[in-house]
């Protein structure tokens, strides 16, 4: 309170200088003018008489303005208004001056009774009366913040009083507020240790419940203190042997003794303890896995003490354990699988080549010599097997997506399309498709992955155009935030970069926008359209892959689009 008195009583000198300051600025703005009107003096006394000693206040007050400049300039150094006026009163002063000269050397030249002469008397009067009004200007604002600032100093004076009162009322207020507070302080004190005590016992029930106690190295003494719930844990009742480090000692597991011994030895010179594991032996025969860990405290005597927490882990070890089979059981199973996978489609191809073969043979052959019914009968064949085949090319496909071990790279993502439209490019001619295409920029991805999941939605919208229309494909790119987009379930990542593929084609119905990346699933009859229904759920997969996100939208006869999220990392 005592502050804010002294802040309120410099406030108020403050506001007496700043009124003392306004005068200040006035006094040297009419000792400007004074001695410009010294100088014009001077020069006509000497115009009239020729006497030099009439130039004398001409030159002294030259010098004597600029330093009233000066000093005006420094008092104004926070007054924009007055700065720039100081500016436009320098170059009419500079003006003035520069005329002065000019007359005194024509007047030596030409004389006094001339035109040229009195043009450059009017041309000085006219900038010296523009001076007047500059600086009659100037002397207005200063007297309008002359106003202001009187009336701030006399509100200054007249509260200071109150305010020396206000104060001192507040302080004794302050009194009994702090008197009341520490009596309300001493019930809560009260309260909080009732609070304490239920807190200790909840520990305590919390250190059976989770299996683990707390100890306690006292550095500065070099003695244990263990809680009762880590003599449960060795299988011993509650203190009951002193709680040293040596007796501890006697229930570790033979095997991590010299260890355990290496590691508390380090402890107790570097006063810390990171997390370390070793086994005990129960007195019934027990091995349990424990996890200790401590961190010094300091209080304000010095006095340093290493709070350390032991927790019995045997439930973890033996689930890490079973995870571990479960784990090298399940990679077995995944390496078997995709030997299996590869195998089968590789074998399958070598029969299937055999009746391409066969089939290709009877065509060039023995076409003649069947009858309708049996060239029919081979072209449904023919199709049947070329159908194979592609379903076993999309199957080995989706097997090398099923693969996530690829590493990510920096990658043109510009490049990875131009590829995958050159992949296209035969279908792309004959559909006659037009492009329309954002520069991507480059992302950590799978190349090869992501080449296959441009070829697939391109060849989508490639292959479900509209009859005897030509195919526009567009690609656009932008930075989206993860929060502003629902549909993102769960995200990873704070910002995705947003694929979108948009195409003039048949569309499809909405409600079967999750069907389609369905292994398998085909929407319309195989005849209508060629495909084995694996390209979508290829694009899935490969999303998933770059744990990103794909969805479809679409409508009946007016097109689709593919929004794909890839991270932004």
């Amino acid at each position: 309170m005592g502050g804010f008195a002294y802040q309120h009583t410099q406030k108020l000198v403050m506001s007496f200088e700043m009124v003392q300051h306004t005068y200040e600025v006035n006094v040297e703005l009419e000792q400007i003018l004074s001695y410009l009107k010294d100088a014009e003096t001077g020069q006509r006394g000497f115009l009239i008489t020729k006497d030099t000693v009439f130039l004398e206040p001409y030159y002294s007050s030259r010098e004597n303005s600029n330093n009233s400049f000066a000093r005006l300039k420094e008092l104004t150094i926070n007054d924009e208004i007055q700065q720039s006026n100081l500016k436009n009163l320098s170059i009419l002063i500079g003006d003035n001056l520069s005329i002065f000269d000019k007359s005194l050397k024509y007047a030596n030249k030409n004389g006094t009774n001339t035109k040229g002469f009195y043009a450059l008397l009017n041309e000085g009067k006219e900038t010296m009366d523009n001076i007047r009004v500059l600086i009659n200007e100037m002397i207005t604002h200063q007297n309008e913040l002359l106003e202001i600032r009187k009336k701030l100093s006399d509100q200054s004076l007249t509260n200071t009083p109150l305010v020396i009162y206000s104060v001192l009322i507040i302080t004794l207020l302050l009194l009994l507020l702090t008197y009341s507070k520490i009596n309300k302080d001493l019930k809560v004190l009260k309260k909080k240790n009732i609070q304490l005590e239920i807190f200790k016992e909840s520990t305590n029930q919390s250190e059976i419940v989770n299996k683990h106690g707390n100890w306690t190295f006292f550095i500065n003494e070099n003695r244990f203190e263990y809680s009762d719930n880590l003599y449960r844990l060795l299988g011993e009742q509650p203190q009951s042997f002193p709680s040293t480090i040596e007796n501890f000692l006697e229930f570790v597991h033979p095997e991590d003794v010299d260890q355990l011994q290496e590691d508390v030895d380090k402890m107790m010179k570097e006063e810390n303890l990171p997390f370390i594991f070793y086994r005990v032996v129960q007195k019934n025969g027990n091995i349990r896995h424990f996890k200790a860990y401590g961190k010094i405290i300091v209080n304000n005597d010095n006095q340093k003490r290493l709070l350390g927490t032991t927790t019995d882990i045997t439930d973890e070890v033996e689930s890490y354990k079973l995870l571990e089979e479960r784990n090298l059981e399940l990679e077995q199973n995944n390496k078997e699988l995709s030997s299996f996978n590869h195998v089968a489609s590789h074998d399958l191809q070598e029969p299937l080549r055999k009746i391409q073969t066969f089939i290709s043979r009877l065509e060039d052959k023995e076409v003649d010599n069947l009858s309708e019914k049996g060239i029919l009968y081979l072209n449904r064949i023919k199709t049947a097997a070329s159908r194979m085949r592609l379903l076993i090319d999309d199957l080995l496909q989706f097997s090398r997506t099923n693969k996530s071990e690829e590493v990510l790279e920096v990658t043109n993502m510009n490049l990875i399309l131009e590829n995958a439209k050159q992949e296209l490019a035969e279908t792309i001619s004959e559909k006659e498709a037009k492009f329309t295409a954002d520069a991507i920029p480059v992302m950590e991805v799978i190349p090869f992955q992501i080449q296959q999941l441009f070829i697939n939605l391109i060849g989508n919208s490639l292959k479900y155009s509209k009859e005897g229309i030509n195919p526009i494909i567009s690609i656009s790119h932008s930075i989206v935030k993860a929060d502003d987009n629902l549909n993102l379930k769960k995200p990873k990542f704070s910002n995705y970069h947003k694929l979108t593929f948009t195409d003039n084609g048949i569309g499809f119905d909405q409600e079967y926008a999750e069907k389609i990346f369905v292994l398998f699933s085909r929407l319309h009859n195989k005849n209508q359209y060629s495909g084995t229904g694996i390209g979508l759920s290829i694009c899935k997969k490969i999303v998933d892959n770059h744990q990103g996100y794909i969805f479809a939208k679409g409508e009946l006869d007016k097109g689709a689009s593919f929004e794909v999220f890839l991270p932004l990392k």
